[in-house]
């Protein structure tokens, strides 16, 4: 089948003809592209911007630095495995983990609306403390505003990060090759679920954590192993389905995963099931996916999975050259069906 006749069979929710910004614009699918695409690019384009990865890659007399931005708005600020504290650290770290950067330092800056109760920032600064700690990067400068009761939504916290680039390391999502296969560090849809359930009051048999976590030991690991590695993101925003989509388009090549192949815990399948979600949809905050050589993914894999967060790492898919631009699933029918970027936003306010 051509790539043509392939792209043909996408029937994808219609997209919104708006002038406002929607929560969907904020999802990390479709809609978050197309305001990146219409908006921020035209204005603010440059040779590191262009690259779209998940941090910039700058050189400063010689040293590679990495530099990312964040900003979290997860509704409800405290959930099983978490809160808005830690998983602003986690993900900041993360962000610079994927270039293959040592972090160091961090910035943070919170906007608290009046009201907000003193022992509940204490707590959440508190999380932010130890997350850094326990990572050995500081939080060594930040601001704080409020706005009026009734103008925000409790707190909400935008992170700076900043690290170093070892020599001889090159990420990024462009350049993924046919034959390269796709790693991912381990089961998905944690963070998503446990969030949805404690917003809704929902009640599994066995509580859901968040995955959140800091990935940088991993990726040292991984990099100590080889270098054979195209390009890492962490699958947060849009799952894992959005961030194959992106390194598809941008490296124009086809990825075939095996749905068979790809973890999700079962109460995390269950729960999908009933909620009528797709887990390869629903948001990450501790896992990676890693395009790799094909001669260095089995021994990429088995260190990945010595590392305490990479326990349940498995090989789920190829590149091809075939159908460029599209992630296509093997189902375990033996059919195939396409998994397309989000058009909307499932779950908002997850990170």
């Amino acid at each position: 089948m051509s790539t043509r006749s392939l792209a043909e069979l996408i029937c994808p929710a219609p997209l919104p003809v708006t002038d406002t910004i929607l929560l969907g614009h904020g999802s990390g699918g479709k809609l978050s592209a197309e305001l990146l695409r219409d908006v921020f690019l035209p204005s603010l384009r440059n040779p590191v911007l262009a690259r779209l990865d998940d941090q910039a890659i700058v050189d400063i007399n010689g040293q590679r630095i990495a530099f990312t931005t964040d900003s979290f708005v997860v509704k409800p600020l405290f959930f099983p495995g978490g809160d808005i504290g830690s998983l602003a650290v986690h993900g900041t770290i993360n962000d610079l983990a994927m270039g293959g950067a040592i972090p160091l330092f961090l910035s943070a800056a919170f906007i608290i609306e009046e009201g907000f109760a003193v022992d509940n920032l204490r707590r959440i600064v508190a999380s932010m403390h130890q997350a850094a700690a326990a990572a050995e990067v500081q939080v060594i400068t930040g601001d704080t505003k409020v706005v009026e009761k009734g103008k925000g939504d409790g707190i909400f916290i935008n992170t700076t990060g900043i690290g170093i680039v070892p020599d001889g390391i090159e990420l990024s999502a462009n350049r993924a090759q046919p034959g390269d296969k796709v790693i991912l560090s381990g089961s998905v849809g944690e963070h998503g679920i446990a969030i949805l359930a404690q917003r809704e009051g929902l009640e599994f048999e066995t509580t859901i954590q968040s995955d959140s976590a800091a990935l940088h030991t991993l990726v040292r690991e991984m990099l100590a192993v080889t270098h054979e590695i195209r390009c890492m993101r962490d699958p947060t925003r849009g799952g894992v389905s959005s961030t194959l989509n992106e390194i598809a388009q941008q490296s124009q090549v086809g990825i075939e995963l095996e749905e068979r192949s790809i973890p999700v815990r079962e109460e995390v399948r269950g729960a999908c099931e009933m909620l009528g979600l797709d887990p390869l949809y629903v948001a990450n905050e501790g896992k990676l996916v890693a395009i790799v050589t094909p001669e260095s993914a089995q021994n990429l894999l088995q260190a990945i999975r010595k590392h305490p967060l990479g326990a349940d790492a498995q090989i789920i898919g190829t590149v091809k050259q075939e159908h460029a631009g599209l992630v296509t699933m093997r189902t375990p029918l033996g059919t195939t069906r396409i998994v397309d970027m989000l058009a909307g936003d499932q779950l908002p306010r997850i990170c």
